[in-house]
């Protein structure tokens, strides 16, 4: 076949692979857009009746609710334009930009056209359940259709985790792991009055999620050259990061009373927070597969270790010194004083830097030993080198340090004096 051929049957597959991911595309956001009016006037409408709220969720209108918004100048009409138009829109698009940025720079890359199409299926059928599901019901021919995409979305993203990130399935039994996957979805999805479902979702809910992880670190301590050890980050990060947050929102939200009961502005709060994580999955897949910045993910990573636990601690810190010490106010005077604020106010400020370093060593020695024995090798020769004199020494001591904290296959050190001839200091 002449060159000329080749070019004209690339350009037509080039062609054929657009034309069908603008279908793919056009078809997940019209879906979307079909089912927006109605998830609206869903969550517009006031659930009177106590069955109502526990069918249809916590996120439904009271008239307890109505009158809350009114306290603070809402009405019903913004909070279902924010929970039901304004967040379902920003994950969807944010899902399909990030799809398009990977499908417009990989897009003669087969595994970067799947984790595109991934993207794409599952932030507009799974992450958007809710908005789907209000399209089919009040268009029953679109039952199928919805249904079918988010079981399609469901499957990819599983055999994304096992082929990520060069195509294959690592380790090889992870393929019929898919298989199963696949099977037990059909009767999830489609047949979700099923009594099978007892058995199934519990299985889903504790085995999906850890053997995607599993399949990540397996292969990246056993198989994943270095830059796809650093895509792996980025991925196992981001998704850690997203799944996490959403966790910890949905149980500080149940466990707290006040947050439990604080009606609609607090699940406009939670909504933000977990549409927030839940962004972070795209954002890091992106990240991880455009190339970009791919060796700040443990700059990343190493933050997030540090004052992730630190913030928590600072926090649990100053709501424990206010109470405390309005409880010694109340005691001591009858009444409650400002100095308790001012007080947790100042120790936080005084232990930021201290708790700060410990936190940082702690998660050197834990997570980044290498790079903790190499700070500390560097710290102790310059040590050295303030009271060492004897030229010969230092020359010996810098060798044995490159030595120590780089660990490359030779060293030498050549020294260049004014008189002397040069020297030349080697280690293997």
């Amino acid at each position: 076949m002449s060159s000329t051929a080749q070019d004209q049957q690339g350009g037509r597959s080039r062609l054929l692979v657009r034309s069908v991911w603008a279908a793919l595309a056009t078809i997940v956001l019209g879906l979307n857009a079909v089912g927006l009016p109605y998830s609206y006037a869903k969550y517009k409408s006031v659930c009177r009746t106590a069955a109502c709220a526990h069918s249809e969720g916590t996120t439904r209108l009271t008239p307890e609710g109505v009158r809350a918004l009114r306290d603070f100048g809402l009405s019903p009409q913004f909070y279902s334009a924010y929970v039901a138009v304004v967040a379902p829109v920003v994950a969807v698009l944010v899902f399909a930009a990030v799809a398009g940025v990977i499908f417009w720079h990989k897009a003669e890359d087969r595994m970067a056209l799947f984790v595109a199409f991934t993207l794409l299926t599952f932030g507009g059928a799974v992450i958007n359940r809710d908005v789907l599901e209000a399209a089919a019901a009040a268009h029953p021919v679109l039952w199928h259709p919805v249904h079918l995409l988010e079981y399609v979305a469901l499957v990819c993203f599983a055999v994304f985790f096992y082929v990520f990130p060069d195509g294959r399935f690592v380790p090889p039994w992870t393929r019929w792991l898919a298989l199963v996957w696949a099977a037990l979805w059909v009767p999830n999805i489609f047949f979700p009055h099923s009594p099978l479902n007892l058995l199934i979702e519990p299985l889903i809910a504790a085995v999906y999620l850890g053997t995607l992880v599993l399949a990540q670190v397996y292969r990246y301590r056993r198989v994943s050259t270095p830059v796809h050890r650093q895509q792996t980050k980025w991925v196992i990060f981001g998704v850690a990061a997203g799944l996490l947050g959403f966790a910890g929102t949905i149980a500080l939200g149940n466990l707290i009373p006040a947050l439990k009961h604080s009606g609609p502005l607090g699940q406009m709060i939670g909504t933000t927070l977990i549409e927030g994580f839940v962004l972070l999955i795209p954002l890091s897949i992106g990240v991880a597969m455009v190339r970009s910045g791919l060796y700040e993910v443990d700059v990343i990573i190493n933050r997030a270790l540090v004052y992730g636990p630190l913030t928590a601690t600072l926090a649990l810190v100053y709501v424990g010194g206010v109470v405390g010490l309005q409880s010694v106010f109340r005691a001591l005077t009858g009444q409650e004083s400002t100095l308790a604020v001012v007080a947790s106010t100042l120790a936080i400020a005084a232990l930021f830097n201290p708790l700060r370093r410990r936190a940082q060593a702690f998660v050197d020695r834990l997570f980044y030993r290498r790079k903790y024995d190499a700070a500390k090798t560097l710290k102790l020769f310059g040590s050295r080198l303030r009271e060492e004199t004897d030229l010969e020494t230092l020359s010996d001591d810098l060798v044995g340090v490159a030595r120590e904290t780089m660990q490359p296959t030779h060293v030498s050190l050549w020294l260049r004096p004014k008189t002397a001839p040069q020297r030349e200091h080697t280690g293997e």
